[in-house]
């Protein structure tokens, strides 16, 4: 019977214990966690640090990057984004609409009705934004094939499908003033 309680004790501590504390964790982190420098799937908490500049005009600096950090202001949460730049625009995607733990997964997308404030964080500057959804228009292909060029995710976009059954969110980044 010992042996039973401490087992159950031990299955208890790894399964609820540790993922428990690992979460408060996170959400007390400054940012998004990394797993390994090149690798972050997890949120984190509000941005503690960083220097609030003037939005850029153009936003083909971060062209090349691979990633950079995005402040929900209606979840208090941060996590890692993909983003495109287009002719000096700035726009971020949101996928895995199709499947059941996309929908759990990425609230972000789902609250921009809500409250479209985020905040950005390149390295050490913070930048206040909006996310204003992109559904039509001439701009929805040259999105995609951005960031097929930068992510190299799938076959080369030729239509814009994914965004018009709603399988693919877009948002373009955009100054709060």
């Amino acid at each position: 019977m010992k042996t039973a309680k401490r087992y159950s004790a031990t299955v208890l501590t790894f399964f609820v214990l540790i993922p428990s504390l690992f979460f408060v964790y996170m959400r007390l982190h400054d940012g998004p966690v990394e797993f390994v420098p090149w690798f972050t799937i997890s949120t984190g908490g509000p941005f503690r640090s960083g220097q609030l500049l003037p939005s850029p005009k153009d936003w083909t600096f971060l062209k090349n990057r691979e990633e950079i950090e995005m402040e929900t202001l209606n979840l208090g949460t941060t996590k890692t984004i993909w983003t495109m730049v287009v002719d000096g625009r700035l726009f971020v995607a949101s996928g895995r609409r199709q499947t059941w733990y996309g929908k759990y997964w990425k609230q972000w997308p789902q609250r921009v009705e809500e409250d479209d404030r985020i905040i950005l964080r390149v390295d050490d500057s913070l930048y206040e934004q909006r996310l204003v959804p992109i559904k039509e228009g001439e701009i929805i292909l040259p999105i995609l094939q951005e960031s097929w060029r930068k992510y190299g995710r799938g076959s080369e976009p030729t239509s814009t499908t994914r965004v018009d059954d709603e399988l693919i969110w877009l948002f373009e980044i955009v100054d709060r003033a």
